[in-house]
């Protein structure tokens, strides 16, 4: 029973890394190279994150420099940036690209807060699932006599505050990025 929660643990810790992940990303009116991993370019032939094709720096607040190692990657990076949600036009002067974040509208920030909330509602609709997958096997453990009545309550109280504790964890990260995104 003892691994069993403990591997729902570790899944829902999981949970919580991606969802910090997916926050990462997020332009929040300030330059962070996390903004750029999700977007890919063509690179030889296969799809590869900008940040393998190229160095990333920050030299101002809302300044990106994206410095490619090969020149000719260059054009493929802009247009990859363009293609992308994040909305920011790239300026190339046949060097380096230059990525300006603009200061968040109210509006923008009213739409990032929403795509906040989105994020955490998707990471506790993924605790939910790891919640109902590990009641499923504490009853198929009692199906199949490897434990008693007793242990199915025990073991459905300890998944309930193991998400429990998630949730409020979730529910941390999100209120501390709409803080950030109002605050700006």
């Amino acid at each position: 029973m003892k691994e069993l929660v403990k591997s729902l643990e570790v899944k829902m810790g999981k949970t919580i890394v991606v969802l910090k992940e997916n926050l990462g990303t997020m332009r929040a009116g300030r330059a962070n190279a996390k903004m750029l991993d999700k977007i890919e370019v063509e690179y030889y032939g296969s799809m590869c994150p900008i940040s393998q094709v190229a160095n990333i720096s920050s030299p101002e607040p809302r300044l990106l420099v994206i410095t490619p190692w090969e020149k000719q990657t260059l054009k493929d990076i802009e247009k990859a940036i363009l293609k992308s949600d994040l909305g920011i036009n790239p300026s190339n002067d046949g060097t380096i690209i230059r990525l300006l974040v603009p200061e968040l509208t109210e509006e923008t920030r009213k739409d990032l807060v929403k795509k906040v909330k989105k994020y955490g509602e998707d990471a506790k609709v993924a605790l939910r699932s790891i919640r109902r997958d590990g009641n499923d096997k504490i009853k198929n453990m009692k199906k199949d006599g490897e434990i008693t009545e007793d242990d199915v309550k025990k073991g459905e109280e300890d998944v309930q505050k193991l998400t429990d504790k998630f949730t409020k964890e979730i529910d941390t990260i999100i209120s501390a990025k709409e803080k950030e995104i109002m605050t700006l």
